[in-house]
């Protein structure tokens, strides 16, 4: 049952801030008129919290992006109606979170971004995007489902049900040495596919915590935990305590230090890996996360994302449901980092990737201002790469409201509703295209910036034509790109976030400015279609701007089943919460401004905060017959683990360790 939130005055509309997990068939109810050349099948995935949470807002407070994947199908094959499916995605740590969900010691919990149990490990909660695939022989596509912290997932794209993870447990590399039952893989949400080549890439990255830590900022976060540890009550939160404190100490020994693999599937057999190493033989080091990947035809190209995750969540957010907020906040205040105001891109030739060969040398560049998401034209003639970017200027979209974050303009606790939820950008956000030339030695960057004064605010989520529906192949290049902005919100800002970017460098609005801006809810959610195509121009021609207390997300691009094949012809599906009611809207991708031609509905239909989407033409049962061997002998594992944590990190007594043995003899691991 999803807890009901309180009467009281909303501008973030309601309806964004719960999410059910009920997993339901039914028809959408429609008001307007359906388009009778919508096609096909639209996919959304969105978090809906955790078994513990029983849907959202999560009750300990944590972010609304750690959560279970749901997955929503809209079905657009049959003239005048709508039908919708949804279904939690369930890897085989799901059913070990289900399993221990009543033990003490053994349960997963909350840290933020990430899900974690001190015996089993690490959850891969598969909530965050998908990648079509079609390879030679296979009569439709097949689709990934992916997560910043895990590896890759195959699903039925019938049944919605999960199939394999792309490549063994074997060929993948954890962040650590802790033998864990599910270990930490850090990979991104968006793998990318050649549809001329017929190869999926991917990546596997590990992060040094000397990464995060400097000497005196490890000793000093040992002091908090341990000045804090006779005061908490629970023996979870000092066992955990314990357990961060060996982490923090021993990390040189426990973790693999910096490390990024190119990896390269073929649909059906093992994984293909190069190590990534800068020109002088140094590995390549990620400071924040590889959330997302583009390719052309010479050239993989990878960025170090503006949104940090993987296991210092653990030390970020070290006891989520401890209440002890003055030690979470002087953690956080200890540990604070904004992300860098830069893009860092690292580009690989696909001409060095030779089999059999180890390593691939990258080019290293810098950007300026922050992104998350970004796409390429798919040629890159005489070597020039032209990329298309977001940039979330002055905006952490890895930062959540906290239990004690304060209002900038009263100094007063946020409202209970509003913990979990995301904090506001502090400046417009920049649509930016460059061309890099890599003809010559060192590469040289033309760049075309634009803002817009009512849409770029929080530009995040986008859509385009990304394959012809003649040949079911990428563009060869964008002309057209839609993107979703989150708008400026005073709910959502807090002083912790104003403190972070009170210095921003690349500041475009005063930062007072932002803060009357928001305060008098000037600027809305926006759907706009930044044309991108001409040498010199760069404009957005259309857009619409949602009604007051309404947010627009996930958007996606449907073809139209008739007509010529242009990067507008088509529909803009995507998810607006209103203050009542999530719902589905639909446009005319020609004509943004004229507004929705109809919006979706059902009683039952209540979406968190949605992420990305895809769209296939057809689905079908899986036909393909690769599967990754699933591991089987988990008792053999945790003794391993437990063994581990007694005698190399000294994190566990004796005594403690018989305590969780027997939790472990009163559920079913096999």
């Amino acid at each position: 049952m999803v807890q009901e939130l309180t009467n009281q005055s909303f501008s973030v509309p309601k309806s964004i801030l719960d999410a059910s997990r009920e997993e339901l068939i039914d028809k959408m109810q429609i008001d307007g008129k359906l388009p009778n050349d919508l096609q096909g099948h639209v996919f959304i995935v969105a978090p809906v919290g955790t078994i513990d949470s029983e849907g959202l807002p999560p009750k300990d407070g944590n972010t609304y992006l750690n959560g279970d994947g749901m997955i929503y199908r809209l079905d657009f094959n049959q003239k005048g109606e709508v039908t919708w499916k949804t279904q939690i995605v369930k890897p085989q740590d799901y059913f070990f979170d289900k399993r221990t969900q009543n033990q003490k010691l053994l349960k997963f919990r909350n840290f933020g971004i990430i899900r974690f149990s001190l015996v089993f490990g690490f959850r891969n909660e598969l909530n965050t995007a998908f990648l079509p695939m079609k390879f030679p022989g296979d009569l439709n596509e097949r689709l990934l489902i992916t997560y910043d912290a895990g590896r890759p997932y195959e699903i039925d794209t019938e049944t919605l049900e999960v199939v394999t993870p792309v490549g063994e447990r074997k060929e993948w590399q954890a962040a650590t040495k802790l033998p864990y039952r599910f270990p930490p893989i850090l990979s991104t949400a968006h793998p990318v596919f050649d549809t001329y080549t017929n190869q999926m890439f991917t990546v596997n990255y590990g992060r040094s915590l000397g990464n995060l830590l400097g000497r005196k900022e490890a000793n000093d976060y040992i002091h908090l935990l341990e000045e804090h540890q006779q005061q908490l009550p629970q023996k979870y939160a000092q066992l955990h305590t314990n357990f961060l404190k060996q982490l923090i100490s021993k990390a040189d020994v426990i973790t693999y230090g910096d490390f990024v693999h190119l990896l390269c599937w073929d649909g059906a057999g093992s994984l293909q890996r190069w190590k990534l190493v800068n020109p002088d033989g140094s590995p390549v080091s990620i400071k924040q996360s590889m959330h997302q990947m583009g390719i052309t035809e010479d050239y993989i190209v990878l960025m170090d994302t503006s949104f940090i995750t993987g296991i210092e969540q653990l030390i970020n957010n070290p006891l989520p449901t401890s209440l002890d907020d003055h030690l979470e906040e002087a953690i956080r205040k200890l540990l604070k980092r904004k992300p860098s105001p830069d893009s860092t891109l690292y580009i690989v030739s696909r001409h060095d990737l030779q089999e059999g060969q180890d390593s691939v040398v990258v080019k290293k560049i810098t950007i300026p201002r922050e992104a998350c998401h970004f796409l390429v034209d798919y040629r890159n003639p005489d070597n020039k790469i032209t990329l298309h970017i977001s940039h979330i200027c002055a905006w952490n979209v890895a930062e959540w409201i906290r239990r004690y974050d304060t209002s900038p303009y009263d100094q007063k606790p946020l409202p209970q509703h509003l913990h979990g939820m995301q904090q506001c950008e502090l400046d417009i956000s920049v649509m930016g295209r460059y061309v890099i030339d890599l003809s010559n030695q060192e590469p040289t960057i033309e760049s075309k910036l634009i803002t817009h004064d009512t849409c770029t605010w929080g530009a995040g989520l986008f859509t385009y034509l990304d394959r012809l529906p003649s040949s079911g192949t990428t563009p060869e290049k964008l002309d057209n790109i839609y993107w979703v902005s989150l708008g400026l919100w005073k709910d959502l800002v807090t002083d912790f976030i104003c403190d972070l970017y009170r210095d921003y460098p690349y500041r475009q609005k005063p930062l007072d400015e932002v803060l009357e801006l928001a305060r008098n809810s000037a600027k809305p959610s926006c759907l706009y279609r930044l044309h991108t195509s001409s040498n010199e121009a760069m404009e957005i021609p259309d857009y619409f701007a949602f009604p007051k207390e309404h947010i627009a997300v996930s958007p996606q691009f449907v073809p139209r089943s008739e007509g010529e094949e242009s990067s507008t012809n088509g529909y803009i599906v995507c998810v607006v919460s209103t203050p009542k009611r999530n719902e589905v809207w639909i446009f005319d991708a020609e004509n943004l401004q004229q507004g929705p031609l109809c919006k979706l509905y059902h009683p039952n239909l209540n979406f968190g905060f949605s992420l990305h989407t895809t769209w296939l033409k057809n689905i079908s049962s899986r036909q393909d017959s690769y599967k990754a061997p699933q591991i089987r002998n988990h008792r053999s594992l945790i003794d391993n683990t437990l063994s581990f944590m007694e005698t190399d990190l000294s994190s566990i007594t004796k005594d403690e360790k018989d305590e969780i043995e027997r939790e472990i003899n009163d559920i079913d691991v096999e």
